[in-house]
């Protein structure tokens, strides 16, 4: 099995870090951005199978970029994280083609199985040339 390619999107870099290292180490490829238009700019270099991206962030916050990457994107899966709850955000971020929802700080497990499974949706989505 290919090594899962991420893109993590948060401003806290100790969160971004911290669960790099940890995706690491189960065998993922793992890029940081510390905005949504940082996001943006990693995702025209180089596509993930998948984004975790923050809600709540200075600038364009995760919604905003949310709607971007996935017009721009849409094979692309979005896993969204906050540290608010807020289900309003969530039931929006799900409507604009988010994979999943997770509070803060997530759940490592929880988070890995989504990553898994927003991965293989990922990889059909490219086989099948949706979104092409």
């Amino acid at each position: 099995m290919e090594a899962i390619r991420i893109l993590l999107v948060d401003d806290e870099r100790e969160a971004t870090d911290l669960l790099s290292k940890r995706l690491t180490r189960r065998g993922c490829i793992c890029r940081c951005a510390h905005s949504g238009e940082e996001a943006l700019e990693l995702l025209g270099q180089d596509l993930p199978d998948v984004v975790v991206l923050d809600v709540k962030m200075p600038g364009m916050d995760g919604l905003t970029a949310l709607g971007k990457i996935k017009s721009l994107y849409p094979t692309v899966e979005i896993i969204m994280l906050s540290g608010h709850a807020d289900p309003d955000s969530a039931v929006h971020g799900l409507r604009l083609g988010a994979f999943g929802y997770v509070m803060k700080p997530p759940n490592f497990n929880e988070l890995w199985h989504l990553i898994e499974d927003a991965s293989h949706l990922s990889s059909l989505n490219n086989e099948h040339g949706e979104g092409k």
